[in-house]
C-alpha cells in the first residue's frame, strides 16, 4: 500500500496565496465598513452592481463596497473591479425601494457618474458575461484604461504580443474617440503628449501615475500588510470571508464553511488529505479567476 502525502492547513492557505493576494490589491484600498458617499466622486474604488435591485430593464447603478456588504447582502452582483471618479449610487433614486443602511442622506442622483454595459454584467465589444457559459475559447480579459471596459485579448482589433502580460491598455474604439492619441501612443508612459489635449478630452489620468490600477492594487496591498496583531493563519481565514462576498472567485460562497466541510468529510472517513485533493478543491473555486499580473500599459495599433 502506496504511502499518501499529507498535507496541513498551512498548505492549504499557501496554494491559495495568489487568490488572497488579488482579493486584498482590490479590497484593501478601499473601506469594507463606511459609505464612500461623503468622499465624493472617489478618485479610484472597488464597484460592484446590483441586478437584483437594478435589471436590465431599471437605470444602471453603481454601489461601493461596504454597501455591498452591508445594504446588498443575499443580492445578485456583478464585481465591477474598479472604476474611476464615481460615487456611490446605493439608496438614491435608481433604487426603488432600497434604503441605504450606512448612509441615507444622498442625492436623487450622481450626475458625474459614467455607466457602462459592465452595470448589466457584460462586457467586451461582444457584449458577454464574464465568466461566459458558452465561450468554451480560453482568453484573458483586459481592462482599458479610458473606458473602463474588459475586453477578450481576441477582440480588441489588433495583434496582441505573446511577450507581453498585460494589466491595462487604450482599447480601438477610445483611440479612435480621441484620435491624437495616435499620434503619442509610443510616448504615453512619459510627459510628451501635451496636457492642453490631454485636459480638454477629459485624460489627463493618463499623465498621473497614482491614478493607475496598478497603483490602486499597491496600495491595497500596503494597507493589508500593515495590519498587525492578529495570527497570520486567523488573518488568511478572516479575509476568505471577504473574499467569498465577491466574483472575484466564483462558487466562494461561505468559504470558511466550505472548507471546514471539506476537512471534516476526510476526518469522519479516516482518510488522508492530499494535495490532489486540495488541488482539486481549488481549481473549482478559481474558475472565475482573472489573470492579472503587474506590467505596463498597451496600446492598440
Amino acid at each position: 500500500m502506496c504511502e499518501e502525502q499529507t498535507i496541513s492547513l498551512v498548505d492549504v492557505l499557501e496554494e491559495d496565496e495568489e487568490l488572497e493576494e488579488e482579493a486584498s490589491a482590490v479590497l484593501a484600498g478601499s473601506d469594507s465598513d463606511h459609505c464612500s458617499y461623503p468622499q465624493g466622486y472617489v478618485k479610484r474604488q472597488a464597484l460592484y452592481a446590483c441586478s437584483t435591485c437594478t435589471p436590465k430593464d431599471g437605470e444602471a447603478a453603481g454601489v461601493c463596497l461596504a454597501c455591498s456588504y452591508k445594504c446588498h447582502e443575499g443580492h445578485d452582483l456583478f464585481e465591477l473591479y474598479t472604476k474611476r471618479n464615481f460615487r456611490c449610487d446605493c439608496g438614491n433614486t435608481k433604487f426603488a425601494e432600497l434604503q441605504c443602511k450606512l448612509y441615507p442622506d444622498k442625492d436623487e442622483v450622481n450626475s458625474l457618474n459614467k455607466y457602462s454595459h459592465n452595470f448589466f454584467g457584460v462586457y467586451c465589444t461582444c457584449g458577454r458575461p464574464y465568466p461566459d457559459p458558452d465561450d468554451q475559447v480560453e482568453d484573458q480579459m483586459i481592462q482599458c484604461v479610458v473606458c473602463e471596459d474588459w475586453l477578450h485579448g481576441r477582440h480588441l482589433g489588433c495583434v496582441v504580443p505573446d511577450s507581453v502580460e498585460l494589466q491595462e491598455m487604450i482599447c480601438e474604439s477610445c483611440m479612435n474617440k480621441n484620435s491624437f492619441l495616435w499620434t503619442y501612443a509610443a510616448h504615453l508612459a512619459a510627459p510628451a503628449c501635451p496636457q492642453e489635449h490631454l485636459s480638454a478630452a477629459g485624460l489627463s489620468f493618463l499623465l498621473d501615475e497614482s491614478d493607475t490600477v496598478l497603483a490602486y492594487e499597491k496600495k491595497g496591498k500596503s494597507n493589508e500588510h500593515e495590519q498587525q496583531g492578529q495570527d497570520p493563519l486567523m488573518l488568511a481565514l478572516d479575509n476568505l470571508n471577504r473574499v467569498q462576498q465577491l466574483e472575484i472567485i466564483h462558487g466562494y460562497n461561505d468559504m470558511k464553511t466550505e472548507l471546514k466541510d471539506f476537512l471534516q468529510r476526510f476526518a469522519a472517513e479516516g482518510k488522508v488529505v492530499t494535495p490532489e485533493d486540495i488541488r482539486q478543491f481549488f481549481e473549482q473555486q478559481q474558475s472565475r479567476k482573472r489573470r492579472r499580473v503587474d506590467a505596463g500599459h498597451f496600446y492598440c495599433t
